[in-house]
């Protein structure tokens, strides 16, 4: 492992987050409901090139969604999408997403991880998606060990539904501070997953407590990727649908060219488009890194 410590060219710097999330799909009109109505997100379509932008309150866009109608579903082995995971900024929005998920979708799980509050759902390609909020940083405890202490425990749905103001109508969309806090994948080795995340692209390991998971994040937050073996999956991703690719994005031009020295020293094959460090991790999922 690197000394971080010593070097802090070895790890992402504070201010690292991801960006869009890009989804290929069969159709865009069986898809694109469900991130406006359940999700609540604003909807930019350009049919003619195939796409549509999922929108933030700001314009940002946090999911990209690909028609590919030839593409195939993606298989029961291959690595690839867990869920993707849509961060409302407070207690009200998420109760707002519940009301939109009883009017429009269904849940599929709901759980109190301690540092934060998330509701489960699937889209019509069967996608994983999450919609949280994070308690205060504050609230955030560690575990006897030093890691994040993040559980799975029942979230009281209706406490939830309370934090509403009683008799106010569903919101259609999104509040503004909407964006992606972080992706969880379904890796073929975990260990192999966490090695090249940590001391290649310089996550910090926040917490490998759970059986066949790790989550892994920069400055201190609670997780920016999660990463699990629990399905079994043994192929590399392909171009199926589901997960095309995701971002990173970095604060600064010294922080992406330090990640590109570090995947570099792994022999690591990175491709620069334009403004874009673009790789593969080891389960063949792609990655696009940016400053911000």
């Amino acid at each position: 492992m690197t000394d971080t410590a010593a070097d802090t060219t070895a790890s992402l710097p504070d201010g690292t987050h991801l960006d869009r999330v890009a989804l290929r799909v069969g159709s865009l009109d069986a898809t694109v409901p469900f991130y406006r109505d359940v999700v609540g997100l604003a909807v930019d379509r350009d049919d003619q090139a195939g796409e549509a932008r999922l929108l933030a309150a700001d314009g940002a866009a946090l999911v990209v969604l690909i028609e590919d109608p030839d593409a195939p579903a993606r298989p029961a082995d291959a690595a690839g999408l867990f869920h993707l995971a849509v961060r409302v900024p407070d207690r009200p929005a998420l109760a707002g997403a519940l009301a939109r998920v009883r009017d429009h979708g269904t849940l599929t799980g709901a759980s109190d991880h301690l540092v934060s509050e998330a509701l489960y759902l699937r889209d019509p390609e069967g996608n994983g998606v999450e919609i949280y909020r994070d308690r205060p940083r504050e609230e955030w405890a560690e575990t006897a060990d030093g890691q994040r202490d993040i559980r799975t425990l029942p979230l009281d749905l209706d406490d939830l539904a309370g934090a509403r103001e009683s008799g106010s109508e569903t919101p259609a969309r999104v509040p503004a501070g909407t964006d992606v806090g972080h992706v969880h994948l379904e890796v073929a080795d975990l260990a192999r997953a966490t090695d090249f995340y940590v001391d290649g692209v310089g996550f910090a390991l926040e917490n490998d407590g759970y059986d066949g998971a790790a989550f892994v994040a920069a400055g201190g937050y609670h997780h920016h990727l999660g990463l699990n073996s629990w399905n079994g999956r043994s192929a590399p991703a392909g171009e199926d649908r589901g997960l095309a690719w995701y971002e990173l994005v970095v604060p600064d031009e010294a922080a992406l060219a330090a990640l590109r020295d570090r995947l570099a020293a792994r022999d690591q094959s990175v491709e620069t488009v334009g403004d874009e460090l673009r790789f593969d991790d080891p389960d063949g999922i792609a990655v696009r890194a940016r400053v911000a």
